[in-house]
């Protein structure tokens, strides 16, 4: 299962990420409009968002598949003092009660490699948002897949967790396998090693804004790495922003 070994070590090795901006990028549309009483977060992870959202006043849903993501989590929440619900469930099969937004970040819907899993996913958020109720995500890119990750190796070595990432490109699917092999310090200093495999696909915008659409959403806005700009064609991050229409 993905991130079944990676839980232990995933905010070390996200230590680095701008989770800051994300953040902004959610608020700054919640600004726009009136703002969400309770916050589904889809692929929720170890609660590096959902936790930040809780303490600003949100009532916040965590949704993960992974069950020892979402052990990191609760032990956050506790240390954090904050209350969260944590849901173990898949995306594609999504069933809770109603929410005022819904955010999917961290490119957690490119997990979602066949166009079905990802048009069912956009029908379960819409009958999951109230009227009004905004979806905001962010997905890799087409540019990000072939270029960035491409068929690429990289590394990274520290005391505690160190590991070797090697990704296999599908140019046509703009599809990615990520293997990775990690080397985990034990309490006794030995190093553990295991092991895990990820696949990602991006999809062109232009499907994306149409499945959104079909789905029924409306008010769809594309942007690109944080900003309020458009895509670019080296865009890396695309960042989409949808609203359930009231009647």
């Amino acid at each position: 299962m993905a991130y079944a070994h990676m839980a232990a070590v995933y905010d070390r090795l996200m230590a680095d990420s701008p989770y800051g901006e994300w953040l902004d990028w959610v608020e700054g549309h919640f600004a726009k409009g009136e703002k969400p009483r309770h916050v589904i977060d889809l692929g929720c992870g170890t609660g590096t968002i959902a936790i930040p959202l809780a303490k600003r006043g949100y009532r916040v849903t965590g949704v993960d598949l992974s069950a020892e993501m979402l052990a990191v989590a609760y032990d956050k929440m506790r240390r954090e003092q904050v209350e969260i619900t944590w849901v173990e469930q898949d995306m594609r099969e999504l069933e809770l009660p109603q929410a005022d937004a819904v955010i999917s970040l961290c490119d957690s819907l490119s997990y979602l490699t066949e166009e079905a899993d990802v048009q069912e996913t956009f029908r379960r958020v819409f009958d999951h948002l109230a009227e009004g109720g905004s979806f905001l995500f962010d997905v890799h890119s087409p540019y990000k897949m072939l270029h960035i990750f491409g068929d690429e190796t990289f590394t990274y070595m520290d005391d505690e967790v160190s590991y070797i990432w090697q990704c296999f490109c599908d140019p046509l699917r703009l599809e990615v396998e990520h293997q990775l092999t990690f080397f985990i310090r034990q309490p006794e200093g030995l190093y553990e090693r295991v092991e895990e495999e990820h696949l990602q696909r991006a999809y062109q915008p232009i499907q994306l804004i149409r499945w959104l659409s079909d789905a029924g959403f409306a008010d769809i806005v594309v942007t690109a790495d944080y900003s309020d700009r458009p895509p670019k064609e080296t865009s890396e991050r695309l960042f989409f922003a949808a609203r359930k229409p009231k009647r």
